[in-house]
């Protein structure tokens, strides 16, 4: 029989501290073998725990192991869920407020290297020409197999004017070095311009939190510089990575009179909610308007 260790024990507990005293005569009773069966899987975890714990080739902390076991858990769900501490946290609500360090940058992992979604117009990654597509294979010569998203973004980090090399696999190409110094990204999420006398460009390059109100603002001044001559709008999202759900809401709300403009729903029913158009909030007030996406526009965009 095996042992139930301090941490399957101590998660067994937890199971039973939370579960209900008394169930309702229309709630589905507990399997008991189901109940048995997750009992057993945590006394498997909790042997393994205290395995690699003290037997593995290097010190590793109670910390490391269990965000590890966390964040395997979540990535074996789908390729979007994932685990952020306090660390990992501070680090997207500096990266939404619209101003962080680095290297202007949205990726992901794919195949075990870093994949660029998109690189952010005016900053460093843009400017060596990085790629929608682009595979970060290698930082400054050290390949980046076996390190998770999190820890390749630590190492693209660094302080403001540094250098850092960057080996990028494109398609149809040899892979190739790119070098570029690291800089204080400050994302200016919308842009605008009129095109010729009587069609205004707006290009929204992300999500954040400035976002609602920088469009409210480009749209009221193509209509000072074009008056009544404003007849279409072109909305360029193109290489846009997303972010912020609300914002993006906002932003459809800004062109939409009716209608529902997005809805979410998860495994009960309470969770659902639906997000409607609001008539007076038509900044467009009716005129055309062509999107503009491409491989690069993912998530909110």
């Amino acid at each position: 029989m095996m042992r139930l260790s301090t941490a399957a024990a101590s998660a067994a507990m937890l199971v039973f501290l939370l579960a209900p005293q008394g169930r309702a005569a229309d709630q589905p009773q507990a399997n008991p073998q189901s109940n048995s069966e997750t009992y057993r899987q945590l006394d498997l975890f909790g042997e393994v725990f205290e395995r690699v714990r003290s037997d593995y080739v290097e010190e590793v902390s109670d910390q490391q192991l269990i965000e590890a076991a966390i964040n395997g858990m979540l990535s074996a769900l789908d390729p979007h869920s994932s685990y952020m501490n306090a660390k990992n946290f501070q680090d997207m609500q500096v990266q939404v407020q619209g101003q962080f360090g680095g290297l202007g940058i949205e990726v992901t992992m794919e195949n075990g290297f870093v994949k660029v979604v998109s690189p952010i117009d005016d900053t460093p990654a843009a400017n060596a020409g990085l790629k929608p597509n682009d595979l970060i294979v290698a930082i400054d010569g050290e390949s980046v197999q076996g390190l998770s998203l999190p820890e390749a973004v630590d190492r693209m980090r660094g302080p403001v004017n540094s250098a850092i090399k960057l080996t990028i696999k494109r398609e149809s190409r040899d892979p190739f070095d790119v070098t570029l110094k690291r800089a204080v990204v400050k994302i200016q999420s919308v842009k605008s311009q009129m095109q010729g006398d009587d069609v205004g460009y707006i290009r929204i390059t992300s999500f954040n939190e400035q976002t609602d109100s920088g469009l409210k603002a480009a749209m009221k001044s193509l209509r000072d510089k074009a008056g009544p001559k404003l007849t279409g709008i072109v909305l360029d999202l193109r290489n846009n990575p997303g972010g912020l759900l609300d914002q993006a809401i906002a932003v459809s709300d800004d062109f939409l009179d009716k209608g529902e403009i997005v809805s979410t729903r998860g495994r009960h029913t309470e969770d659902a909610q639906r997000y409607e158009a609001k008539s007076a909030n038509d900044i467009g007030k009716g005129i055309p308007m062509v999107v503009l996406i491409n491989g690069g526009s993912a998530s909110a965009s």
